[in-house]
């Protein structure tokens, strides 16, 4: 049979269809109107942040049906959310005057699950398949390596899930997967776990989500004339988001695209930032050699932000090389600076996005048009504890409050059961977390014994271990487990509670049990048990933390009403508010040290194609933030401002630090210094307290000091010192700028020496 691949090489026929003066064309300017009447031949849309690409999808496909070049059901509109499906949807609906019946528009999956079922005997399904959950597939593939004799606490099902969907992503069935990509899971037999789990779904009549896309293609390459069939159905293909496609998904366009040729790919390889879940970015920039004869448009007029916002996010995508190129324009020019700020630490920066949210808000500014946008879900804490503090009410997009998450839950769990053994909700919660074998029959007989003799599940374990009514099995574990939480309640008067908790963690297993696992979420939510102890350490015992914690968790928002919105960057792609905030810019935050060590160069410009993201996300203001200090599991560490800033125009640009804080060398300027530029100035809001500009396009980051060493000069083994929390000490050890101090009240601590004075 031929080639599926195989493109013809003539030249595309002649584009475009006599101008018409129908409504739906009106107001849409020329690059637009030029992608809308584009019909004939591959056509690719490079559409920048803002620049109305679902006008010109929506008006593309209106098009089509009014001028006759199809009927519905030859149209495949492909969209990656079921939300985008629906706005598509509901917006052709009205241009037309009624629903459109017959239009084959959705999402990548959904429309891959209706031609699955239509041919699903072909794949060896019934056509009343079930379609699996995550949570569906792990348990299925634990069910397998333990079938295999696999060790799950080495072997997790949760890796072998993203391995397996790694693989399917890029449209590799078991007898496809290349020799030496076996790996070393379960020792390299993760290609025969595979090929047996793809055999269990069968026997179950089960597919996942990620057969959805591979059933299809297996689907078309062994049944050319099924493919055939939808070739000459599918006149014209439309394709939202194309930058985001994965290798599956791209393989699925390319087959069906082969009849017509008359598909439209709409996306903008500026804002390809789905790598680490399989998108591929050179998908949209190869697109010219997979279409021969394409027609590029870019939409390159903003429509969303300020003539400096675009400058700043255009200045910065530039240093990208592996892009298609295109330059943001706006008729609103100029419009705010965009604020580049430098603070003490990330306390300070949570207390000057509280202050300037405040200050916005007695403006008479809405707060659900304020966002703060992170590289990271850990620094969501320190804002949502600001807010809290100041009664500002705020939302967590896309994710739960930080004390809501589960690792936090399961970690202020332990805590609860130190602090209180009768906490029956919080013991029956990690009793057997991470897997100590206390299975439920043994819990059966925990709670039966409680019940009956009216006591708490902890006080029935203690009795339990002393008989033989628990197997030994679950005994011995329960007892190990009840000597641990007696020990570290011994050591809660004598131990801060930031040293305490991450000693829980540690000797219980819970840190070491996401350590072990390899799923995508596992450093994310280590990094939030660091972010966790170090929360700990601004209280001066575990019963205060606790109470905090109550005190958040009762502070929970109402569902609707005006609020600020925190979330992470990738979840804010497609939103847009007029005031965005975006700190942490920092080298090993932003960008990732995680994205650089991975993926080197690659890693680094999907960093970069998010902080534009970010950027472009604000219509009047963007505040971007850099911390010189971050407490990280509990120890301070410095940070240089991330290289990002470094690539920002200046001339777009207004850039202040604290006073003192970069006072060591490079372009950096001290408070007071000539030539200073505040925020307010900026912004036309006081922010109060002193200001020290940042002048100069570039900023030499290696030149970047530390913060001011005390006034009367270097610190000494032996020096008598105080510092503002911790109270009086000794100096024990220096290094550079870092001091090992005895406190007399603290204990030993380990701090900047900026943070400290002479006594």
């Amino acid at each position: 049979m031929a080639d599926p691949f195989e493109l013809d090489d003539a030249p595309a026929p002649d584009r475009g269809v006599p101008a018409l003066d129908a409504p739906y064309l009106a107001g849409l300017n020329g690059a637009q109107r030029a992608a809308v009447e584009a019909l004939d031949g591959p056509v690719l849309v490079l559409a920048g942040a803002g620049t109305g690409k679902t006008r010109v999808l929506t008006t593309r496909l209106v098009h089509l049906l009014a001028t006759g070049r199809a009927w519905p059901s030859q149209i495949l509109a492909v969209t990656f959310t079921n939300k985008a499906a629906r706005e598509m949807r509901e917006r052709v609906a009205a241009r037309i005057g009624g629903a459109v019946e017959g239009l084959w528009l959705g999402t990548f999956h959904a429309l891959s699950a209706r031609i699955l079922r239509r041919h699903a005997e072909l794949a060896g399904l019934k056509a009343s398949f079930t379609i699996l959950d995550t949570d569906d597939q792990t348990r299925l593939l634990k069910q397998l390596l333990q079938a295999e004799n696999v060790d799950t606490s080495r072997w997790p099902a949760r890796q072998l899930l993203a391995i397996v969907q790694r693989w399917k992503d890029r449209g590799l069935a078991p007898g496809q997967v290349p020799a030496g990509e076996a790996g070393d899971f379960a020792g390299g037999r993760a290609v025969d776990l595979y090929r047996a789990y793809q055999a269990r779904l069968i026997a179950l009549n089960a597919v996942d989500f990620g057969d959805l896309m591979l059933h299809c293609l297996t689907l078309f390459m062994a049944n050319p004339g099924v493919l055939a069939d939808y070739q000459r159905q599918f006149k014209y293909i439309l394709v939202d988001e194309y930058q985001d496609t994965n290798v599956a998904q791209y393989l699925w366009l390319r087959l069906l695209a082969q009849g017509h040729r008359n598909i439209c790919c709409v996306g903008d390889d500026d804002q390809s930032i789905y790598g680490w879940r399989g998108a591929e970015v050179g998908n949209i920039l190869r697109f010219e050699k997979d279409f021969p004869g394409a027609h590029i448009v870019r939409l390159e007029q903003n429509y969303r932000s300020t003539g400096h916002i675009l400058a700043a996010a255009t200045g910065l995508i530039a240093h990208n090389s592996g892009r298609l190129g295109k330059t943001l324009w706006t008729d609103r020019a100029g419009g705010h600076p965009v604020v580049v700020r430098g603070v003490w630490d990330g306390e300070a920066e949570a207390r000057l996005v509280g202050e300037t949210v405040e200050q916005f808000k007695a403006a008479g500014e809405s707060l659900s048009e304020m966002a703060v946008l992170v590289r990271a879900g850990f620094q969501t804490r320190e804002f949502e504890e600001r807010f809290i503090t100041l009664g500002l009410a705020y939302r967590v997009v896309g994710g739960a409050r930080f004390y809501e998450r589960q690792e936090i839950r399961d970690a202020v769990a332990y805590l609860r059961v130190v602090a209180q053994p009768d906490d029956d909700l919080a013991f029956e919660r990690i009793v057997n977390l991470p897997r100590r074998g206390i299975g439920n029959v043994a819990l059966q007989i925990l709670h039966r014994l409680a019940r009956a003799e009216s006591i708490s599940l902890h006080a029935a374990g203690a009795r339990l271990i002393e008989t033989d009514e628990i197997k030994p099995a679950a005994r011995r574990p329960l007892a190990g487990l009840l000597r641990d939480f007696a020990r570290w309640r011994a050591e809660m008067a004598a131990t801060g509670p930031a040293e305490l908790t991450e000693r829980i963690l540690d000797e219980s297993g819970y840190t070491g049990m996401w350590q072990a696992d390899r799923s995508p979420e596992a450093p994310g939510r280590l990094e939030n048990l660091k972010e966790l102890t170090r929360a700990l350490d601004e209280f001066e015992n575990l019963a205060g933390f606790l109470e905090h914690v109550s005190l958040v968790m009762e502070n929970d928002a109402q569902a609707n009403g005006d609020m600020i919105s925190i979330m992470t960057l990738h979840s804010a792609k497609g939103l847009e508010f007029d005031t965005v905030f975006l700190p942490g810019w920092e080298e090993g935050l932003f960008p990732h040290q995680r994205a650089l060590d991975e993926s080197g160069l690659a890693g680094l410009e999907e960093e970069r194609r998010l902080a534009h993201v970010g950027l472009t996300r604000a219509r009047q203001r963007a505040i971007v933030s850099s911390a010189a200090n971050r407490r990280i599991h509990n120890q301070w560490q410095s940070a240089l401002p991330s290289r990002f800033i470094d690539e920002l125009p200046s001339e777009c640009l207004e850039r202040t630090a604290d006073t003192g804080l970069y006072s060591g060398g490079g372009n950096w300027r001290s408070g007071g210094a000539t030539g200073t530029a505040s925020v307010s100035d900026a912004m036309a809001f006081p922010y109060g307290g002193p200001r020290a500009g940042w002048r100069g396009r570039t900023i030499d980051i290696q030149a970047v000091a530390s913060p001011a060493r005390a006034p009367a000069g270097g610190f000494h083994v032996g020096d008598r010192v105080f510092h503002q929390k911790f109270g009086y000490g000794s100096i024990k050890a220096v290094d550079v700028d870092r001091l090992e101090i005895v406190f007399e009240k603290a204990g030993p601590k380990r701090v900047l020496d900026s943070f400290v004075e002479r006594a």
